[in-house]
């Protein structure tokens, strides 16, 4: 089964947002910045960790011979 294009872009903008997110919570200077870092970081490695598991529910249904309902 193959790489759906659009998820291949969202997983690479969230990795940009992971890696913006690690800048910004090293470089802060306050409270607030360090945790909206590490929160858009969490954010980022949650929503590719979701892409992932979609992507090999959708290979296991298609090895059952199911169909894909989004």
């Amino acid at each position: 089964m193959q790489v759906e294009a659009g998820d291949l872009v969202a997983g690479a903008m969230m990795l940009v947002f992971g890696l913006i997110g690690l800048m910004l919570a090293s470089g802060a200077t306050d409270n607030e910045m360090y945790v909206f870092g590490l929160s858009l970081t969490g954010f980022a490695a949650v929503f590719v960790v979701g892409l992932i598991k979609r992507h090999y529910d959708k290979a296991e249904m298609h090895a059952r011979g199911e169909d894909w309902h989004v």
